[in-house]
């Protein structure tokens, strides 16, 4: 009675892997796995890879995203501070400095 149990449960999880398309997927990778030319050294990275599980976990995700989002804010206060000093810059050098020549020797050179 138990082996028919055990028999049972085994069929019905087999159901649910075929309903679900696992076992078409896993069918499909390996096969493909079989027909590449040159076998991978890493059987199990070609697996995820052509699975689609290569990427990063999703606490990696949401990691990267917050970096992503503190570095973007970053950037956007950095180039604000720049715009702000090359005002400022400008305003303390008077307009006729900015590009005056001066000859040092015979060699001309730009301020």
């Amino acid at each position: 009675m138990a082996h028919l149990a055990s028999e049972s449960k085994r069929e019905q999880f087999r159901r649910y892997l075929e309903k679900s398309g696992v076992l078409d997927t896993l069918t499909s990778v390996l096969v493909a796995l079989y027909e590449e030319p040159e076998k991978p050294n890493n059987a199990l990275d070609f697996i995820k890879l052509h699975l689609g599980a290569a990427g990063p976990e999703p606490a990696d995700t949401e990691a990267l995203r917050t970096e992503l989002a503190d570095l973007q804010q970053k950037c956007s206060e950095l180039m604000e501070e720049n715009k702000e000093l090359r005002i400022k810059r400008q305003t303390k050098i008077p307009p006729y400095q900015k590009k005056r020549k001066k000859s040092i020797k015979g060699i001309m050179l730009m301020r």
